[in-house]
């Protein structure tokens, strides 16, 4: 294989890099040698890189140069760095170091002198920029220090919050609540390891005190739920059993006491407290709809009674003044059998009736007492007994009156006559109640 001309090789084949500007066409201190051998030129001769097997001159060489152009792009890289502030001299000087090293083991064509040169060169950098690199270190460090303060106000803010919230009652909107801080929590930046665990121990203390206050919360229902739906189950089981019930004034007056009952029951889980009530109310409806069905039947038959009392009260009513106690105690008889038996009335109406009645009752229980009054052989006796006790007086005083006189002891006979006198008028109404019994 002939040498090829390096000039013409780097304007046809190989195209300008990045560090060709820094160090010039590097493919110009390369060329191939017949056998395939790359070799580069430099200050004290030629030296073989290399080969490149079943490739062509251009591309052995091409390939050459690249390995070259990636160790000059370095360099420029790391000087770029030094001056930048970027790199940490004593990292910078290390890699001065590997620099120094990598381009005297490079196998690569380009101008390795002028690329050692660049090497040398960046060293003096590493303290000319060192005050850069310091700058920038310490904006990086206040950068670093006002996110920090940053974060450390955030995080203070979320735990604060959870704290607050350690003592809520309001259970889903607090719990809900803690959830999206623990959301914000997650998202925010991390802290060094102690920060963060301090603030963590912080805000899991007060996430761990409401979840522990919620459970027993919850608990403390549940228990109350069981008793307060036992408590439900007995009212429904007396309710259910008077839905059929016909007695209804005394079962209107029983619900009453079963709605007081469930009120002061309290309230269970609403899931359980729904089908309670439904059950509770089903009875409740049963009852009360046949009652009002019995009471609306009822009136029907109330209004044709009325009118039936109405028309036996005057009758029963008839029976007064009594001038035959024995019938009118007869007739009294049957008109009650027959007002028994009417049915009931409306209440209101019903108790003027009843005095209506009574009251004729009582004319008659009368006329009954002054019969046997008059009639009573004992009580005839004991008025025949009075007439004739005072007439027997009468006898004796006048006849104590005419001795006296005799005697001429006129006080005593006057005494005895105003005596007779007075029994006298005694007598006559003896006589009078006696006559009663005749």
């Amino acid at each position: 294989m002939t040498d090829i001309n390096p000039g013409t090789l780097a304007h046809t084949q190989v195209a300008p890099s990045a560090a060709s500007a820094l160090i010039g066409d590097p493919s110009q201190f390369g060329r191939v040698g017949e056998d395939g051998t790359v070799f580069v030129r430099t200050s004290e001769g030629e030296k073989p890189v290399g080969s490149y097997p079943g490739k062509s001159a251009e591309e052995a060489l091409a390939y050459f140069v690249r390995k070259f152009e990636a160790l000059a792009s370095e360099v420029a890289l790391t000087a770029a760095r030094i001056t930048s502030g970027a790199m940490v001299p004593q990292d910078a000087h290390e890699s001065v170091k590997k620099l120094r090293q990598q381009v005297r083991e490079l196998n690569g064509v380009g101008d390795l002198d002028s690329l050692a040169l660049s090497v040398e060169q960046i060293e003096p950098l590493i303290e000319g920029n060192r005050e850069a690199y310091e700058a920038k270190k310490a904006a990086e460090s206040a950068v670093k220090a006002a996110r920090r303060e940053q974060i450390l106000v955030e995080k203070e803010k979320i735990v604060a919050e959870a704290e607050s919230l350690a003592l809520s009652e309001n259970w889903k909107v607090t719990g809900d609540r803690l959830k999206t801080l623990l959301d914000e929590w997650k998202a925010a930046p991390r802290l060094d390891k102690k920060a963060d665990g301090d603030f963590w121990k912080r805000f899991s203390a007060s996430r761990n005190k409401f979840d522990k206050r919620r459970r027993a919360h919850f608990a403390q229902l549940e228990a109350t739920s069981a008793v307060v739906s036992a408590a439900k189950m007995e009212i429904i089981t007396e309710a259910e059993k008077l839905a059929t019930s016909t007695d209804w004034v005394a079962t209107a007056r029983r619900f009453k006491t079963l709605m007081d009952s469930w009120k002061t029951a309290g309230r269970g889980k609403p899931s359980d407290e729904a089908k309670l009530w439904a059950r509770f109310k089903a009875a409740q409806d049963q009852f009360f709809t046949a009652k009002s069905a019995d009471l609306e039947k009822r009136e029907v038959s109330m209004t044709a009674n009325l009118a039936k009392r109405e028309e036996l009260i005057v009758q029963i009513e008839a029976l007064v003044p009594v001038t035959d106690a024995k019938a009118a105690k007869n007739s009294f008889r049957d008109l009650m059998r027959t007002w028994e038996k009417i049915g009931i009335t409306h209440r209101d109406k019903r108790a003027a009736f009843d005095a209506r009645v009574a009251k004729v009752e009582e004319v008659i229980k009368e006329a009954e007492a002054e019969i046997w009054r008059k009639t009573d052989p004992a009580a005839k006796a004991r008025a025949a007994e009075v007439v004739k006790q005072l007439s027997e007086s009468i006898e004796n005083y006048r006849k104590v009156a005419a001795k006296s006189q005799a005697a001429g002891n006129e006080k005593k006979a006057k005494e005895a006559l105003e005596s007779a006198e007075a029994r006298t008028v005694w007598l006559a109404e003896a006589e009078k109640h006696l006559a009663e019994f005749n």
